[in-house]
């Protein structure tokens, strides 16, 4: 598993705390958006389809430090847009390692390698650079709508494994996908020396341009199944085994929306980071007055029918994990084997 020892450590005292607690529901990773701008517009996102007036405008430093005490989740996962966009990303960064938070900073990594040289990062176990390939060279820029964006992401992760920063990469996958072809891929990833891999089917957001190639539950299930079996013990990935295995259609996860809250410049997003019905002023509101059972795929609600993202279903994984031996063990069967 790609995730290292301290990490899992202080992810699993922090659960097994909150089921100390008696508490049903927690937050495991803040989804931190900083900004909405980015410099690519790519087919399948939804983000950035904001007016100008909006993308202009980024939270400041103090504002994601007053979330991230709000929510007092150990993880940070900082997307965007393109947070290495915001000036003062560096400062923030800073901050979030100061307090010993673990952050995934997220990126399409166009300036990655320009951002290193002028030594806005400093190599860290807190800091990991979450790079955004979306598979092999053809895939990629395929997905992010631009010819050598692929070259470029290989090449701020080259340069940043070579400067000593954990580096990950995030890949969203469509009904298009090939089973050999991201199977090649994960194979030129671990070539690269990144740490692990994290993988989700695309949800299909409603401002998105691309609207033909998001997957249902069924085509998840029979192209994940595809990829993951078999899987080569040399491949890493920065997830839970139990995902994996739910991604394959063999394990049983209900969504927990508020395991990946968002923040971002309008506040607390409801009732996930795919959905925007509403949002609350605090971190408490959001909560203690969404009313949770009206979300997730046991719900009925249409808009969540076909939703097997990470940011729903890891933190149901790793809850799931801690709750039961039977979690525990099939998590440490999939670790040491390397089977899903």
């Amino acid at each position: 598993m790609g995730v290292p020892a301290s990490q899992a450590w202080t992810v699993a005292s922090y659960v097994l705390k909150q089921r100390l607690m008696r508490r049903e529901r927690y937050p495991l990773v803040l989804m931190l958006e900083p900004l909405l701008r980015c410099n690519l517009a790519c087919a399948g996102c939804g983000k950035i389809q904001y007016p100008a007036h909006i993308l202009k405008h980024h939270l400041s430093v103090q504002q994601c430090l007053d979330a991230v005490e709000e929510c007092g989740a150990p993880i940070v996962s900082i997307p965007g847009g393109e947070p290495l966009l915001h000036p003062y990303i560096g400062e923030l960064v800073e901050k979030l390692v100061e307090r010993k938070k673990y952050i995934y900073l997220c990126t399409n990594a166009l300036v990655l390698k320009e951002k290193l040289e002028q030594g806005v990062f400093t190599p860290s176990k807190y800091l990991s650079f979450s790079v955004h390939v979306d598979g092999l060279r053809h895939e990629h820029d395929e997905s992010v709508c631009r010819d050598g964006g692929y070259d470029l992401a290989i090449e701020g992760i080259r340069e940043a494994v070579r400067r000593g920063f954990r580096v990950t990469t995030n890949t969203t996958l469509f009904d298009n996908a090939e089973p050999l072809r991201v199977r090649e891929f994960f194979d030129a990833m671990m070539d690269l020396e990144v740490e692990g891999m994290m993988l989700s089917p695309g949800y299909s957001y409603d401002k998105a341009p691309d609207q033909e190639h998001f997957l249902g539950r069924e085509r998840t299930v029979a192209l994940f199944k595809e990829i993951l079996s078999n899987k080569k013990r040399r491949w890493k990935f920065n997830q839970s085994p139990l995902f994996l295995k739910f991604l394959m259609g063999t394990q049983e996860l209900e969504c927990t929306p508020w395991g990946n809250p968002l923040y971002n410049m309008f506040g607390w997003q409801r009732p996930c980071y795919l959905l925007q019905e509403g949002y609350a002023s605090t971190f408490k509101e959001l909560m203690e007055e969404t009313p949770w059972e009206e979300f997730g795929h046991a719900s009925g609600n249409v808009n969540c029918a076909n939703c097997m993202v990470h940011s729903g279903y890891e933190p149901t994984a790793v809850h799931a994990t801690f709750a039961s031996l039977k979690g525990l063990k099939d998590s440490a069967v999939a670790t040491l084997t390397g089977k899903v």
